[in-house]
């Protein structure tokens, strides 16, 4: 019994370092989408300024 809590421990603290190992790059990539997204929000208000959810007739 004592062996398979050994084992658990030990998978989860591989996984949680796995975790933490990606963690700067899945920031970084979130970043980008962020900035890729405020982007395209800055072109579709650039775009057509006079919007405001109403049709033009």
């Amino acid at each position: 019994m004592d062996f398979l809590v050994f084992l658990a421990a030990g998978a989860t603290a591989y996984f949680a370092w796995r975790i933490v190992d990606q963690l700067p790059d899945v920031l970084y990539r979130l970043s980008e989408i962020q900035r890729d997204v405020a982007e395209l929000r800055r072109r579709g208000e650039s775009e057509d300024p006079n919007t405001d959810g109403e049709a033009d007739d």
